[in-house]
């Protein structure tokens, strides 16, 4: 009698109702389509938000709180530049002139905020400001050679209102250059358009080279072309539901738009994956004698059961990133678990329904005959079986020589690990940006006046005026003695009831330099103190580099937290899973030599530069700083699926044999082929991704590929039978104290079959099984 829900029942349920199984899917992707066109827009943001209130945020919250401004102004720096002429040619003041006056109209049209004294804003160019101030006064707009000149302007509205305008305002901006004198703006608001474009056209360029790759893949693996589509259907599914769900729920919270690029990429390569396990094993079944609604049972009981624990497992590993509180850690980790999510669905009920309609027609344009082919279950795997093929061969040569090669393999990983310690973290800067304008404006504003300018340093002083002012006099004097800032770039504002202070400065450098984050540090921890004394606890630093240094402390706070609860939930689930305690520690310490490896892989190329010319990536000073903590989070969920597909094969055949080295051995050969080409894929869909031009894209297009194909080849090929192997049947133990755990072994209940006991397979001098 059956005891509730079961992935077989579910497996053979959807195959006697197929079309009802194929209609609800359709229609739900259709309604998912229909929800992404009307709702997706308004559910993403580009703003990264930290959600524990850090410093710089609530000196944020404070400037509106205290009536000093509505929002952080959204501010573009025009740079008018000639390699052959000057401010002083007319030519050059003739531009300058023209793109003030579109400015002003722009102005009128409400894409350019309105002149505001009292908020320090007003468009004015260098000849207007040398005449009403004198040359002095305006010659912080002019560059040392004068050959380039600066207009800051305001973007109008919020952030969303500035997006929308920001294509507008760059094309009616730099239209008013000439041959000779650029016309170039660069700001916050472009460079984001700019990154949104880019990424735009790479995430179509890695879905195209993901799923083309996938596709040749799978034919080889398959050897049928409608067996390699039917998972690429489910992927193109499980992106479109999961897509969908997330429009549907952006009416309620707000996701950064990097989500729709996660969902692609795991989709790819999860949705790919799942039903390319559940299709092989229903094709084995099938070849091993059984009918199709029975070999669809049956791999809905084994291979679909594997789909939902792995399932799991990864939504548990995603999870973690749900602890730090940011914006966009949560919305990388609410986008993958959604397409996880409806990936499994898929291929719990989707796949066999699909399935049950093709038949045999899954093999086309082969033609097999089943019934010709069909074997004993007990004649399955005999020795010769076991020796033959690049796997057998390859199993033979581990198993014989277990301690040696798990030796090797660690020296490996560990050595691929080192360069970790060199690792620096940060965020890609507009200098990083393949070439375009607004790469160009800001090479010009960097050499020739300060990067800083894009985005200034934000000092909130919450003190009333007359406690305050001689401490706000110091530090404005502290300011302008120091490297780190532009001398007499500061000024300073009151709220209108004189309570609550704005000083702000600029950087001497990019806002996104190592040494900017350094200057913050030397500003909240030596120049404030020093200046303010005991009122320095009501004073705030914000601004965008103060927000990165904040992020980087709030990563830091977290990152021990997310490794605890990652660590402890797999550990959980792999013993219920397995029955075995010393399963999950072994698959978790090999997971960490895999993400280690990973990490070190990454400074190794993108930091230190060895093979990036070889690959086409940038070397750049910094990774990423919210790729570590994503990465680990993405590779120990993705990691655990070739876990739980191979050592589910191999509890299954120890259930029935009780021979750990046979069994080994059964697991490698029956799962070679397909966890390989499964890996291939994976790699194939980031390695895309990772061929894109952003190089936050490339690193972790690349941490992704690299860690997949770590775990499918040292991994699971070396170490794992090499571990198995040298504990034999300690691997399956269990204390007597958790016996009483529910048995939600992947494999089911053990089916002992009658299996005459082969002559020792792979039997190193002087083991025992």
């Amino acid at each position: 009698m059956s005891r509730g829900i079961s992935t077989a029942g579910l497996a053979r349920a959807s195959a006697r109702r197929p079309w009802f199984v194929v209609a609800f899917w359709v229609l739900t992707f259709v309604a998912a389509i229909a929800a992404s066109a009307f709702w997706l827009s308004d559910g993403l943001t580009q703003e990264a938000v930290l959600l524990n209130e850090p410093e710089a945020v609530a000196g944020l919250d404070l400037l509106t709180a205290r009536n000093i401004r509505e929002e952080e102004p959204l501010t573009e720096t025009i740079v008018i530049h000639a390699a052959g002429a000057t401010v002083d040619d007319p030519e050059f003041r003739r531009v300058v002139e023209a793109t003030t006056a579109e400015l002003r109209k722009l102005q009128r049209e409400g894409i350019v905020a309105a002149d505001d004294p009292g908020q320090n804003r007003q468009l004015v160019n260098y000849y207007e400001l040398s005449e009403l101030a004198g040359p002095e006064a305006a010659a912080g707009l002019v560059s040392a050679d004068r050959h380039a000149t600066l207009i800051p302007v305001t973007l109008a509205g919020d952030l969303s209102l500035a997006t929308d305008n920001i294509v507008t305002f760059i094309d009616e901006v730099q239209a008013t250059g000439t041959g000779g004198v650029e016309v170039l703006t660069v700001g916050f608001v472009s460079v984001g358009e700019t990154f949104n474009r880019i990424s735009e056209e790479d995430l179509a360029k890695g879905e195209g080279i993901g799923a083309g790759i996938a596709l040749i893949i799978l034919i080889i693996v398959f050897g049928a072309l409608v067996a390699a589509g039917v998972p690429l259907l489910l992927s193109v599914f499980s992106i479109a539901i999961a897509i969908g769900i997330t429009s549907v729920l952006g009416r309620f919270v707000e996701f950064s738009f990097f989500v729709t690029n996660i969902i692609t990429m795991i989709g790819l390569a999860v949705g790919i994956d799942y039903a390319l396990f559940v299709i092989e094993r229903y094709r084995e079944e099938r070849r091993h004698g059984l009918t199709k609604q029975d070999a669809i049972a049956l791999a809905g009981g084994t291979a679909s059961k594997a789909v939902l624990f792995s399932g799991i497992t990864v939504v548990l590993a995603l999870g973690g990133m749900f602890l730090v509180p940011s914006n966009i850690y949560r919305s990388l980790g609410a986008g993958a678990i959604l397409v996880v999510i409806v990936a499994v669905a898929a291929s719990l009920t989707l796949i066999p329904a699909v399935l049950s309609l093709l038949g045999d027609k899954i093999d086309w344009p082969r033609r097999r005959n089943y019934d010709r082919v069909a074997v004993a279950a007990a004649d399955r795997f005999d020795e010769a079986s076991l020796h033959k093929g690049f796997w057998g061969r390859a199993a033979h040569l581990v198993m014989t020589h277990p301690a040696v090669s798990a030796l090797l393999a660690v020296g490996v990983l560990v050595a691929a690990s080192l360069p970790l310690v060199d690792l620096n973290r940060g965020f890609a800067g507009t200098d990083t940006l393949p070439p375009s304008d607004v790469r160009e404006a800001f090479g010009i504003l960097d050499r020739d006046f300060s990067a800083g300018s894009i985005a200034p340093v934000d000092i909130v002083v919450d003190l009333p005026r007359a406690e305050a002012e001689t401490g706000i006099d110091n530090l404005v004097a502290a300011l302008a003695e120091s490297d780190n800032f532009i001398p007499g770039g500061e000024t300073v504002r009151w709220n209108p009831d004189e309570t609550t202070a704005l000083v702000t400065t600029t950087l001497s450098m990019p806002t996104d330099a190592s040494g900017a984050y350094l200057a913050i540090e030397e500003l909240r921890d030596e120049i404030i103190p020093a200046t303010l004394g005991d009122q320095a606890g009501d004073v705030y630093v914000t601004g965008v580099t103060a927000l990165n240094l904040d992020f980087f402390g709030v990563v830091d706070d977290y990152t021990p937290w997310v490794f605890v609860f990652v660590l402890g939930l797999s550990f959980l689930l792999l013993t219920l899973v397995f029955r075995s305690i010393v399963v999950p520690i072994k698959a978790i310490l090999l997971n960490l030599l895999s993400v280690g490896a990973a990490y070190g892989l990454l400074v190794l190329v993108f930091q230190k530069g060895y093979g990036a010319d070889f690959f086409g990536f940038q070397t750049t000073p910094t990774i990423e700083a919210w790729l570590p903590i994503f990465l680990f989070c993405i590779l120990f969920g993705l990691s655990m699926d070739y876990h739980v597909f191979l050592l589910s094969r191999i509890r299954e055949h120890y259930d029935q044999t009780g021979r750990n080295r046979e069994s080994v051995a059964v697991g490698l050969l029956s799962t070679a082929r397909i966890i390989t080409g499964a890996a291939l894929i994976m790699v194939a869909v980031f390695s895309g991704f990772a061929s894109g031009s952003l190089v936050m894209f490339q690193q972790m297009g690349f941490g992704l590929a690299v860690a997949v194909l770590i775990d499918a080849t040292i991994i699971r090929s070396i170490l794992v039978p090499a571990g198995m192997v040298l504990l034999g049947d300690w691997n399956w133990y269990l204390p007597s104290w958790l016996t009483w755990m529910p048995d939600l072994r992947v494999e089911g209940k053990p089916i002992h079959v009658p299996v005459p006991a082969p002559p020792p397979i792979f039997q190193p001098e002087g083991a025992a099984d």
